[in-house]
């Protein structure tokens, strides 16, 4: 009798613990219980989702987040299955992404962030002594004259023929180290800003423009050799003191790095006076994957975690501008004299980036 009493008073126990879990959930008790959204990113952004604090903030919203990273361009080639949104850095292979999925319009934009040059300031200094920069007295920040700079790159101008490089470490041929444009974001808006300004201020967008500006995307390429994979890479490189005394990368990444009260050291950031900017844009894969997408954009705490890894928020400037103001020093925080030049389509994009490789 005394085991058969046990057994029952057993089955009552965790009849009881099941009920109460039911119980719980039932009554909206979601401390600890959240969905788990899987997810292919840039990998700009691998440190954003890894912050312990935006891991807190998505957990009280119900999201446990699986990242893993990929360049923007390569996630077209990738099996996306079983996948809750992609977030490519750019519009451009996002809209392909939607086209290729039926996601739904419009898509979320949560943040974005202009390209510019890291230089150390000795190559920045030669730079604006030769016409090509200007330097903002007093400050660790500049204007690449994208003009300039294309005319030079264009005739092969080397340090060595720049006054104020003679004695020193910088030699070769001028360039700026950039990714690659078939698998990276980053490198194929680069192509587009520079093809802005070599096809007379007019967006490349036939074939003929894509022939009159292919040698010389070309070169911007070809001259660099092996090329990153990502800008995550290229920048870890630049901080460490390897590879190019210039190198385009992301802002975000800049201030996210002056955010962590990293050295700087002799970083001087120049921002190329025609850019484009990087619009990080989610593609929904599932409704999950949309929610978090728009929850990433409207929530004003992962905002603030988004402006603290360096990224601009759609809609406010000033929360970029006042959250970073302890680096107005290195930062164009309102992107004064910066213009933005419009994004050849998808398909053109493609085929630059493909002759730019040296493929014909």
């Amino acid at each position: 009798m005394r085991r058969i009493a046990g057994i029952v008073l057993a089955v009552l126990l965790i009849g009881g613990v099941v009920a109460a879990v039911v119980a719980g959930r039932d009554n909206g008790d979601r401390s600890t219980a959240t969905k788990t959204v899987r997810a292919v990113i840039g990998s700009e952004k691998a440190e954003f989702f890894a912050d312990p604090d935006v891991v807190n903030a998505l957990a009280a919203k119900g999201y446990t987040v699986r990242t893993e990273t990929s360049g923007s361009w390569a996630m077209e080639g990738l099996d996306l299955k079983g996948y809750d949104f992609a977030f490519p850095s750019s519009q451009a292979p996002a809209d392909e992404l939607a086209a290729k999925y039926k996601a739904r319009q419009p898509l979320p934009r949560p943040f974005y962030s202009p390209l510019v040059v890291v230089a150390h300031h000795n190559a920045a200094e030669v730079l604006a002594a030769n016409g090509l920069a200007t330097l903002d007295k007093g400050q660790n920040r500049g204007t690449l004259k994208m003009g300039a700079y294309v005319e030079a790159a264009g005739a092969d101008r080397t340090w060595q023929q720049l006054k104020g490089a003679e004695y020193g470490e910088l030699t070769g041929t001028l360039y700026v180290a950039s990714t690659d444009p078939e698998s990276s974001s980053s490198g194929a808006l680069y192509l587009a800003a520079a093809s802005y300004v070599a096809n007379g201020g007019r967006v490349v967008a036939s074939d003929a423009d894509v022939d009159r500006t292919a040698p010389l995307m070309r070169k911007l390429v070809s001259v660099q050799g092996a090329q990153q994979p990502s800008s995550d890479a290229a920048f870890r490189d630049f901080v460490s003191g390897a590879g190019n005394p210039l190198v385009l990368v992301y802002e975000s990444q800049v201030a996210s790095l002056l955010g962590d009260q990293q050295s700087a050291g002799d970083l001087t950031v120049l921002y190329p006076d025609t850019t484009a900017n990087s619009d990080h844009t989610v593609v929904p894969l599932t409704e999950e994957g949309r929610a978090l997408g728009e929850l990433l954009g409207s929530d004003p705490v992962l905002r603030k975690l988004a402006v603290r890894h360096g990224f601009r928020p759609q809609g406010d400037a000033a929360e970029f501008v006042a959250a970073t103001a302890a680096h107005a020093a290195y930062l164009n925080q309102k992107l004064t004299g910066v213009r933005q030049a419009p994004v050849p389509t998808s398909e053109v994009l493609h085929e630059m980036a493909r002759r730019a490789r040296g493929q014909s």
